[in-house]
């Protein structure tokens, strides 16, 4: 089974961002990010009712929008690289770094509460 790999041009995104739906993220797993298929359903099976399904769909909604992004999760897997280095103030520093990141990728899905 050969993987499908999609270039962006120049910062663009691989896909547009799928609405956040079981079903639409499944899809854009499989697409962008076939590897994770299997974490992806393993973690759907654990999400018995609707809170933990809303922070299912909520996780995964952050995961597409950051490997959508080839940059930026390629940014995201330095900083966890450099998380384990054992040194205090490097993992201080990847620690801060993630954090925005995934702030910033939560911010542009998860829609504020009115």
């Amino acid at each position: 089974m050969g993987a499908t790999v999609t270039i962006s041009a120049a910062g663009r995104p691989l896909i547009p961002q799928p609405p956040a739906t079981v079903t639409a993220l499944r899809q854009a797993v499989s697409h962008i990010a076939p590897a994770a298929l299997p974490a992806f359903t393993g973690e759907l099976d654990q999400a018995a009712g609707p809170a933990p399904l809303r922070r299912f769909i909520a996780q995964w909604a952050v995961y597409v929008h950051i490997q959508r992004h080839p940059e930026l999760a390629a940014d995201l897997r330095r900083w966890e690289d450099a998380a384990q280095s054992g040194d205090a103030a490097q993992a201080r520093a990847a620690a801060s770094a993630i954090g925005r990141i995934l702030d910033g990728a939560h911010t542009d899905v998860i829609p504020r509460p009115m």
